[in-house]
């Protein structure tokens, strides 16, 4: 089913990575930051918000590697961050959609306002379709579910197709195997 969702994402413009595992993935992640510039500077910050995938990783470190790297994600923090950190609980095959459950603000603001959204999911998380996924979530335990498809886009000025209106211009997806059963 990788196979599949990464055509279809790519087909609406993300970016779709794998890695077998966390220590991989983190040093793809640490090298895109650097090669984006994050830096201690507004428009240059990255913020990483909470999840699964940093179980157990020494955030202070990370942040001492990568100047302009924080952890304590806020309004503010992620309006003038470049690159938001968050993390999915499914994809999608037939759309190239990811699913996130975005109940904590801090998923919400790391997804929505930087121009650039890395999001982190275990390649076990990859679903046919919304049926299958609709039967996982509830509204008492999932109150804030985004379906995220490629990067923001709009076509409604002037029917002209604009990228990173309403959200990131870049949508990067990082699959992890060795999170495979970490979320739910």
């Amino acid at each position: 089913m990788y196979e599949q969702f990464k055509l279809r994402a790519e087909g609406v413009g993300a970016e779709v990575h794998r890695f077998r595992t966390r220590g991989d993935a983190l040093g793809f992640i640490l090298t895109f930051l650097q090669q984006e510039g994050t830096a201690d500077a507004p428009q240059s910050y990255a913020v990483w918000a909470n999840g699964p995938f940093l179980t157990g990783i020494d955030t202070a470190q990370l942040s001492g590697k990568v100047p302009g790297l924080s952890f304590n994600v806020s309004r503010q923090t992620a309006a003038d961050s470049r690159i938001g950190i968050s993390e999915a609980g499914w994809a999608l095959t037939d759309t190239g959609s990811l699913v996130a459950d975005q109940t904590a603000v801090e998923q919400r603001l790391a997804a929505t306002l930087p121009v650039i959204h890395i999001t982190l999911i275990g390649t076990d998380r990859i679903l046919p379709d919304k049926t299958a996924v609709f039967s996982r979530i509830t509204p008492e335990t999932s109150r804030y579910i985004a379906f995220i498809t490629g990067p923001s886009r709009t076509a409604d000025i002037e029917r002209v197709l604009t990228i990173g209106v309403h959200g990131p211009k870049r949508l990067v997806i990082v699959f992890i195997d060795e999170l495979d059963g970490v979320a739910e």
